[in-house]
């Protein structure tokens, strides 16, 4: 879920970035949510990709 979670925030991201519509900023900062998200499974010694 974690991976899928972060492929639509990535997708909706570079959406954002292409045509500078980005709600507010709001895409972004889902997005750094998400990042830090696989960073703590990352330290943690978990699979990022696997939920």
């Amino acid at each position: 879920m974690l991976s899928t979670l972060l492929l639509v925030l990535l997708v909706l991201w570079l959406l954002g970035v292409v045509t500078s519509y980005t709600l507010g900023g709001l895409i972004h900062i889902l997005l750094v949510v998400a990042v830090i998200a696989v960073l703590l499974r990352i330290i943690q010694g978990r699979n990022p990709l696997r939920g």
